[in-house]
């Protein structure tokens, strides 16, 4: 919801509530963590999956469910969303939803879209398909695609080719009339289904099909996450943006650079928290979008930002980045200094860039390198930044 506009739901219409299943463990796709939360292009996948039902100023309510021991991702993943408190999967995807659907009973919604948080690249066309279909009457709206491939099976040696006349592959979201799907849950909830369109089946509903997407391809493997990362960049805008800061040294003990505090013999002179690491990272994202200078954005005649942590202005501009329908490719900063000494600190710089721009730390450089003393760096009367980043325009 934005100030701009008044909720459907408020002027008459509908009230839809989004559950996002995110429960998986998603072995198949490698890495340390579960594929819904690795990144992809420099977004995770579940914060994709949301971000893509953002427009939509109907949904009254989101509800994720997650993995036991996935908390500290989903928080990460979903930082600055208002969402309400995740809930605990289960063992099959089916139990899973019915634990969703049930933390939404509460908020009585009309109808319910149920999309897997490992489709990040639904479109908006295909999202209000399914929500025109519930609205003119269906009890469940499912996209559904032709099978293109030739299909085999293969039994006591013997290969048969199966044929696919009036075979269909299901997607996500589905959209259901929230009562009728809650209530096929309870009643079938035993049975051993892939998706809720079979408890739909089961329960007798009345179903529409809508046009499904062959852009809203389900992640399983590394695979499925490049080709998701190359069609991301199909139709994309590439823009650079360079940053520059440069602060006073004056009597202290620390200074702050990239996020982290450094013991030191004098401190940076600054309005805020004087970080010229986090300063120049954060000008050059407002460059590559446009969006003017970290001054106009956080002027330093404002004693509200008198010491403030520069953490917060860098997420600012990265959030702007994010409304745009952006993402960081790369972010690389340089400082300029004799002392303090960045190498014992440049792997804790890069984790706490990554953690606040929330990217994997393999897209953020930190670098250091002197003026070999020459100019205002190399007397150690101060010390400077630069920084430059690559970011990813356009709506998926």
């Amino acid at each position: 919801m934005t100030p701009r506009h008044l909720p459907r739901y408020l002027a008459g219409m509908s009230r839809i509530a989004l559950l996002i299943v995110a429960a998986g463990s998603g072995t198949r796709a490698g890495g340390d963590v579960p594929k819904q939360f690795q990144s992809l292009a420099g977004t995770s996948v579940l914060r994709r999956s949301l971000d893509a039902f953002a427009y939509r100023d109907d949904i009254a309510a989101t509800q994720i469910v997650i993995g036991s021991g996935h908390e500290d991702l989903f928080r990460k993943a979903t930082d600055g969303l208002k969402l309400l408190a995740p809930v605990a999967g289960a063992d099959t995807r089916s139990h899973s939803v019915f634990h969703g659907l049930q933390a939404l009973s509460v908020q009585k919604p009309d109808f319910v879209l149920i999309h897997d948080a490992a489709r990040p690249l639904i479109s908006r066309a295909l999202i209000d398909r399914v929500i025109a279909a519930l609205e003119n009457g269906a009890d469940a709206a499912i996209p559904l695609l032709p099978v293109a491939d030739t299909l085999k099976t293969r039994n006591e040696g013997q290969w048969k080719t199966v044929p696919r006349d009036g075979l269909l592959r299901a997607q996500t979201p589905q959209g259901f009339r929230f009562d009728a799907i809650l209530a096929a849950h309870r009643k079938f909830g035993h049975e051993s289904v892939t998706d809720d369109m079979a408890m739909a089946e089961l329960a007798g509903l009345k179903i529409e099909a809508v046009a499904g997407e062959e852009r809203n391809l389900k992640i399983t493997t590394q695979d499925d996450m490049a080709f998701a990362e190359k069609l991301l960049g199909g139709n994309a805008e590439f823009r650079t943006g360079m940053g520059f800061d440069a602060h006073r040294f004056v009597a202290g003990d620390h200074v702050w650079l990239c996020g982290v505090k450094i013991a030191h013999d004098k401190t940076l002179e600054g309005h805020s928290d004087a970080d010229a690491g986090l300063h120049a990272l954060t000008d050059a994202l407002l460059g590559a979008i446009g969006a003017g200078d970290i001054g106009q954005h956080f002027p330093p005649t404002d004693p509200k930002w008198r010491g403030a942590n520069s953490a917060q202005f860098l997420e600012h501009a990265m959030s702007l980045l994010r409304e745009k329908g952006g993402a960081l490719i790369n972010a690389d900063v340089t400082l300029i200094c004799e002392k303090p000494k960045i190498g014992p600190h440049r792997e804790a710089m890069r984790a706490r860039v990554a953690e606040i721009l929330n990217v994997d730390a393999s897209r953020v450089s930190v670098k250091a390198t002197t003026t070999e003393g020459m100019g205002f760096t190399g007397r150690n009367e101060g010390l400077a930044a630069q920084a430059l980043v690559t970011v990813r325009l356009g709506t998926p």
